[in-house]
């Protein structure tokens, strides 16, 4: 009998991050999950865990709907051994103030969670402890655990968290709802090994890293043109330091469809035509599960048929 498969993600225990795989690794016949948890420190830890063959999958925060881009995965996923996306998942976002049990506001001189979360409870922070220092976090979690692990003093009294992280290490919720924006949601990833690119579904979103050609005027539309002159639709694009020198930048871009329908896959032939650097970082179904409005011309049959006339034309049987 093979051994259970590993998954991992950002931990530790009780991060958003699990909430997430629990949505999108098999589960058992009785609802169990069919995987076993990993929880690493950090982003790149999990995603070399599958480089590595030491898990199956990780699953990572990728996009924040108030702060954008998570810029750990967006850069690790093109740092190491090529990854691809294999699915995506949304995950509503609520923020506990959680401290060690009797904690009151007045305790607080310091509060500890992961940049992100900061970002989305700044507001609240600035208007109920506007004396409180931030202490940065790996996770959302990791302070919860440390505040609740030892006895002794640390640099923050309080942490920003999940209900369910407060409630998994013993700590004592001191304020609810403490986020800025009560609709925000973080989405997540599934990442696996390069594979056999999955058949489309209809509704898939595509994940792409491209340099731009050069630095000169037009460079950034002329790299965008690829898309628009094939009717391909872009839903997210963000601009990340190329690494080796100043002013030089490469794009996180996500666009509607699949590497196997036509204008997609001709889109990308025309980036790795015109730009230095392309790298496919997966297909996979749109976690919303719309399907994608396809323009006219820009279907799969318009580039056969166009394909064929263009054969005639070659063999001189039509003009």
């Amino acid at each position: 009998m093979s051994e259970t498969p590993v998954w991992s993600f950002l931990g530790p225990t009780g991060t958003f991050c699990e909430m997430a795989l629990r949505q999108v690794a098999p589960a058992q016949a009785d609802g169990a999950l069919a995987v076993e948890l990993d929880p690493c420190q950090d982003v790149p830890t999990a995603l070399d865990r599958v480089r590595e063959r030491r898990a199956q999958a990780a699953v990572v925060p990728i996009e924040n709907s108030v702060e954008g881009g998570v810029n750990a995965t967006l850069d690790n996923l093109v740092a190491g051994a090529p990854l691809v996306i294999a699915a995506e998942v949304a995950v509503p976002v609520t923020f506990v103030l959680a401290g060690r049990p009797g904690t009151s506001l007045a305790d607080i001189q310091a509060v500890s969670t992961h940049p992100h979360a900061w970002a989305q409870c700044r507001g609240w922070m600035h208007a109920n402890l506007p004396e409180a220092v931030y202490v940065p976090g790996t996770s959302t979690s990791a302070p919860a655990r440390a505040l609740a692990a030892s006895s002794e003093p640390l640099s923050f009294q309080a942490v920003l968290c999940n209900p369910l992280a407060a409630k998994s290490y013993g700590l004592e919720v001191v304020a609810a709802g403490v986020a800025d924006n009560p609709d925000a949601v973080t989405r997540f990833v599934q990442v696996t090994r390069p594979g056999r690119v999955s058949q489309p579904t209809g509704a898939d979103k595509t994940t792409l890293l491209v340099q731009a050609p050069h630095d000169r005027a037009g460079a950034l539309l002329d790299m965008l043109s690829q898309f628009a002159a094939r009717g391909v639709n872009l839903t997210r694009i963000e601009s990340r330091p190329a690494g080796d020198s100043l002013g030089r930048y490469r794009f996180s871009i996500d666009v509607e469809g699949h590497v196997r329908d036509e204008r997609v896959a001709a889109a990308l032939i025309g980036l790795h035509r015109t730009c230095p650097l392309v790298r496919f970082l997966g297909s996979y179904p749109r976690l919303d599960g719309r399907p994608v409005v396809v323009p006219a011309g820009t279907s799969d049959k318009d580039f056969v048929v166009a394909r064929s006339w263009l054969g005639e034309v070659l063999e001189g049987r039509t003009l």
